[in-house]
């Protein structure tokens, strides 16, 4: 598989502007360095916390802000200087409610899109009716958008988005804010995507889609890239430790910090919701610690125990906080 995105030592400044009498101007890096290339056909994954420079980096790749410096290709052509021969070959789809016009149904919505796109009339038609087969909208097509919920709104934004055949789609957390089936959904309809060819670079803060949907992953930290590699190569990352899951009757804040204290245990963090509480410990491969942390929780009610596989979020967090 040939290279549709490469990136070397790609930078991105700003200048920003600090107090309110003598006001001070700094430079900040949003991005710091960054190099990483994507194959045709791949779905790519950006992941890192608020402000590790994701949208700035894919604001670069589609040709809405120039770098400082760098490196920054798309389909072989440069996104600064030849961002005319990129922007019909690719498209952009962010999570929200925002890009469509409420008033308008779905099917009104694309042809008007199409007709920005200078989409002909019979191959707009032929296109919106598959495009919203594809996104599972065909039955609702002449409703207005207004009536929509957020799920079917996020898969009119992902039509609208494949509206031009893009060969890239950038797509910045789709699934924000969608409920667990309409999450599934926008999942399947990227899955069908990637085995149609196309090429998919995607940021989401939910490392299980992370996981479940992508061929490669870079971790963007503070501007830089601290990791890349398949989701089952950055994992093994972690194999070292294993992980142990408590579901317990009522918060034991006390008790944390004496199960922290057990020889092989690395981290114990106690979380709680409207039913009960859940203690993550996480330990070295192969200690013997369950015996010491059920003495310690000895007359407090556990309703589950259990051990489970190391996640990507293990691995992300572990990454992040050996960086702070």
């Amino acid at each position: 598989m040939d290279c549709v995105i490469d990136v070397q030592d790609l930078h991105r400044e700003f200048v920003t502007s600090k107090g309110w009498v003598h006001r001070k101007k700094e430079r900040v890096k949003a991005v710091d360095g960054i190099s990483f290339q994507v194959k045709r056909g791949e779905v790519f994954g950006l992941l890192g916390q608020n402000g590790a420079g994701k949208t700035t980096t894919i604001k670069m790749l589609i040709t809405l802000l120039a770098p400082t410096k760098g490196k920054c290709e798309v389909l072989g052509f440069d996104t600064f200087s030849q961002e005319k021969k990129i922007r019909n070959r690719i498209n952009f789809i962010f999570g929200g409610e925002l890009g469509l016009y409420r008033r308008l149904s779905a099917r009104d919505n694309l042809k008007y899109f199409a007709c920005l796109y200078h989409i002909g009339q019979e191959e707009a038609d032929s296109r919106t009716a598959r495009i919203l087969e594809l996104v599972g909208l065909s039955e609702k097509a002449d409703i207005l958008v207004e009536t929509f919920s957020k799920g079917m709104i996020q898969r009119l934004q992902i039509a609208r988005g494949l509206l031009n055949d893009p060969e890239i789609l950038f797509m910045d957390e789709p699934t924000v804010g969608l409920d667990p089936l309409g999450a599934r959904m926008l999942r399947d309809i990227i899955r069908t995507l990637k085995e149609e060819g196309k090429t998919i670079l995607l940021t989401t803060h939910y490392m299980y889609e992370a996981d479940e949907l992508c061929d490669r992953i870079a971790i963007l930290n503070h501007g830089k890239l601290v990791a890349i590699d398949t989701p089952a190569n950055l994992k093994k990352l972690a194999e070292e430790e294993e992980v142990i899951e408590i579901r317990l009757e009522y918060p034991m804040e006390n008790k944390v910090k004496e199960i922290e204290m057990i020889q092989g245990v690395k981290q114990a963090v106690l979380q709680q919701d409207e039913k009960d509480c859940l203690l993550t410990v996480k330990y070295s491969a192969g200690a013997e610690i369950i015996e010491a942390v059920m003495e310690i929780l000895k007359g407090t009610k556990v309703h589950s125990f259990s051990n489970r596989e190391i996640t990507l979020e293990d691995v992300y967090i572990k990454m992040l906080e050996g960086l702070s």
